[in-house]
């Protein structure tokens, strides 16, 4: 599996939370105790992170054993055992909160996208680069694990003319001519069915439907007759994202699900050898 974050962000955020020492483990656990912790999930949703595991408390004792339970993407429902570790009880209790910061986050992102993207018949969800900084790859990784698809990785990507660039360039004719020295994909923001034609006439891969109403939005599925991928962005919540996807968009920009999706509950319970 090509990991999805590399060892030295994993090692960093180890040294963030253990410091110098855990001197809460050593202080009051004995060196040679053994533990088996199991990872419980307290809600249902979509499991994620958990190659995570190995990785962590691996890095922290060579020798510990890790028993996964289930596939990242995997529905999980409360009081599942989602991953087993036996080792030590001191590299349990020291690795567990950076283990959960982690799966809960990713799971979070992941059950949030599966419940976008159920709704979104027909349309594809895509994220948008509202991430954590620095954990961009594992949190698109989290968007494909809940059936989610990944819009342009960082800048350099695709030429994506927003209402800035428009502003700055003079109009959308101006900014889309200036952007043809590249051979990057165009994407081009339109707010409105005159700024469509606009784009239309011009000649673009893709234009993304600003906050447009889904009466527009139909419309404007209709004017370009499949002939340029359309995408939908703003305002897109749970409550929303049924209509915008039945107005027949390819597909459908959710910023939430990186930005705002709550952590999946999750507990770790450490056991005596």
């Amino acid at each position: 599996m090509n990991m999805p974050i590399s060892d030295e962000l994993i090692h960093m955020a180890l040294k963030e939370d253990i410091g110098s020492g855990d001197i809460t483990s050593i202080s009051t656990t004995p060196e040679e105790e053994k533990a088996i912790a199991e990872v419980v999930a307290k809600q249902e949703g979509i499991i994620c992170g958990l190659f995570l595991a190995e990785k962590i408390f691996s890095y922290l004792e060579k020798s510990a054993e890790i028993k996964v339970n289930f596939q990242d993407g995997d529905p999980v429902k409360q009081g599942d055992i989602v991953v087993k570790i036996s080792g030590s009880a001191r590299t349990i209790l020291t690795g567990e909160r950076v283990f959960l910061n982690f799966v809960q986050r990713l799971s979070g992102i992941a059950t949030l996208t599966k419940k976008f993207a159920d709704l979104a018949e027909g349309a594809k969800i895509l994220d948008t680069r509202k991430t954590t900084p620095l954990f961009r790859k594992i949190e698109r990784y989290a968007v494909q694990k809940g059936g989610g698809t990944n819009h342009r990785f960082n800048l350099e990507d695709m030429v994506m003319i927003k209402e800035n660039h428009i502003e700055v360039a003079g109009g959308i004719r101006k900014a889309v001519l200036a952007a043809r020295q590249t051979t990057k994909k165009i994407e081009v923001e339109v707010t409105n069915l005159e700024e469509l034609e606009e784009a239309l006439d011009v000649g673009v891969d893709r234009i993304m439907l600003d906050n447009m109403s889904v009466k527009d939005m139909k419309e404007a599925v209709q004017r370009v007759a499949g002939n340029v991928e359309l995408e939908a962005s703003g305002n897109v919540t749970l409550q929303t994202v049924a209509d915008i996807a039945g107005t027949g968009v390819d597909f459908i920009s959710v910023g939430a699900i990186t930005h705002s999706a709550p952590a999946l509950d999750l507990s770790l319970m450490v056991y005596l050898r």
